[in-house]
Formats: C-alpha cells, structure tokens, sequence
C-alpha cells in the first residue's frame, strides 16, 4: 500500500500525482522560494543580532559623561 503526497491549497487538498507537470513545478517552485525565504529570515536574525552588539560595544567604548 503505497501512500500518495498530497498538497493543501485554499483548504482543498490535491494529490501530487494529479496535477499537471508545470503545476508541480510550480509547487516544487514554491517549496524552494519558502526555504529561501527562512534562510534570508535567518540571516537576517543574525545581522540585527551583530548590529545590536555592535551598538551595545560602541557605546561602551564612548567617553563617560
């Protein structure tokens, strides 16, 4: 018994093997364009990460008042 891969749309699932070959590009497409999507979130989360430590050493290095 084999299972078929299926995809939620607007709440209607589809099976993969059903849709036509540019639609599974397409959702293959988009599966790729999310993981894109986390890893540039990621990156981000990273850079304001080092940008507030940065800030946070310039201003120990400033002159106190």
């Amino acid at each position: 018994m084999t299972d078929k891969q299926t995809i939620t749309i607007n709440n209607t699932p589809y099976e993969l093997d059903s849709l036509s070959e540019n639609a599974r590009a397409l959702v293959n497409n988009i599966n790729i364009t999310d993981a894109e999507i986390r890893s540039l979130q990621q990156r981000l989360a990273i850079a304001q990460t080092a940008r507030t430590a940065y800030a946070n050493a310039l201003m120990a290095e400033l002159p106190k008042s």
